[in-house]
């Protein structure tokens, strides 16, 4: 599954569907959208690095909420890769009109229709955009993320990320609350980067 599995109590899937029972505080944090595409961002930069394999891309997904087995073959990372490479435009698009016509090329490539779905119960309801619950990784990556990201574009009106401003970094980041544009994904690289300036100015 390619979702966040619901813990119920002592195993009991007969009550798969109640709401008010089983369910740990976070259970809907952890499916919401703002999670999801903190994962896609996390997933981005790590699939930019061609040496990440299945078992480092597991390790993200796992930092991110995934349970169970996470089966993932060589083909499976090189599928999110490959949509990695096409969510960055979406980081990369600096204007709110450009990252929904990256995020429009992105939702008409999607194999299914928009529906919800609990996984059995096991989640919370969400939307899903891929042909099925088990769709291959590359393709629930790709709609799961493109879906957030419209979501994000939608509910702000501008775009939901960038890419950091650092040349030796160039990681992807979200945007979040208000204030002045973000430029740097950490705060480590804007140090680097004051530093590197101010030696600049001094020599």
């Amino acid at each position: 599954m390619r979702y966040i599995h619901r813990v119920l109590p002592d195993d009991d899937t007969s009550n798969s569907h109640r709401h008010d029972q089983g369910r740990d505080p976070g259970w809907s944090t952890r499916h919401s959208v703002q999670a999801t595409a903190l994962r896609t961002a996390a997933l981005v930069n790590t699939l930019a690095d061609d040496a990440a394999g299945p078992d480092t891309i597991a390790d993200v997904l796992r930092a991110h909420g995934e349970t169970g087995v996470i089966a993932l073959s060589a083909d499976d990372v090189e599928q999110m890769r490959a949509g990695a490479l096409m969510l960055r435009e979406v980081f990369e698009a600096g204007e709110v009109d450009l990252a929904a016509a990256a995020l429009n090329r992105l939702l008409g490539r999607s194999p299914g229709a928009l529906r919800l779905t609990s996984h059995e119960g096991r989640t919370p309801w969400h939307p899903h955009l891929d042909s099925a619950d088990d769709a291959p990784w590359g393709a629930w990556f790709l709609a799961s993320s493109s879906l957030a990201l419209t979501v994000l574009v939608w509910d702000r009106q501008r775009p939901p990320g960038g890419v950091c401003a650092s040349a030796s970094c160039r990681h992807v980041f979200l945007t979040q609350g208000s204030g002045p544009p973000r430029r740097y994904c950490s705060r480590r690289c804007a140090t680097r980067e004051r530093v590197a300036a101010h030696r600049r100015s001094r020599a």
